[in-house]
């Protein structure tokens, strides 16, 4: 699929379609999927009491911990379908490099595509959702999306880490949503 800013919403339907095949496949398995992706690893926590410690400095992370089961469910989807976006980044960029594209320009199509899956992703989310993580981006980062491929450069020093930090994922909050990234290899 590809990230564009004039579909974005239609862009996610297909992406929405397969992540509910998926989830469907692995509601009767034990969490032994050994394929690359995003895969449910465990059950999904019970919600905690809102009045409870968070043990995490994530405000996202404890966001979600409260979080009645349902909205939980699809609060674990979304990520699902953020990670199958994910993926679309790294064959861009195995495309990128085989036609000789640089570290640079791989990078800033990255950062890109990356802002545009938050933006596909928060589509889906209620406001409150979005405010929640906005918030923290924009504290962190001065923008809603999160770093700019020079603030990110300007942090790492170098476009392949770049690169490597544009698809990384949170795995504070992929743990607390029970699931485990597994790129697939380029």
């Amino acid at each position: 699929m590809r990230l564009t800013s004039s579909s974005p919403r239609r862009a996610l339907v297909p992406l929405v379609a397969a992540v509910a095949l998926l989830t469907t496949a692995f509601s009767s398995t034990a969490g032994a999927w050994d394929q690359c992706g995003s895969v449910i690893t465990a059950p999904l926590a019970r919600p905690v009491a809102a009045d409870e410690p968070c043990p995490s400095t994530d405000p996202v992370v404890c966001r979600i911990r409260v979080l009645p089961m349902d909205e939980k469910v699809e609060a674990q989807r979304t990520r699902m379908s953020y990670h199958g976006l994910l993926e679309d980044m790294r064959r861009t960029e195995s495309t990128m490099r085989e036609a000789g594209a640089t570290d640079e320009e791989i990078a800033r199509k990255l950062v890109d595509m990356r802002n545009q899956a938050k933006e596909i992703t928060r589509a889906g989310m209620s406001p409150e959702e979005v405010r929640i993580l906005e918030e923290r981006n924009t504290a962190k980062y001065g923008n809603p999306l999160g770093p700019t491929a020079d603030q990110l450069y300007a942090k790492y020093g170098s476009w392949q880490k770049v690169i490597e930090a544009s698809t990384r994922t949170s795995s504070a909050v992929d743990r607390e949503l029970a699931l485990e990234y597994r790129p697939c290899p380029v």
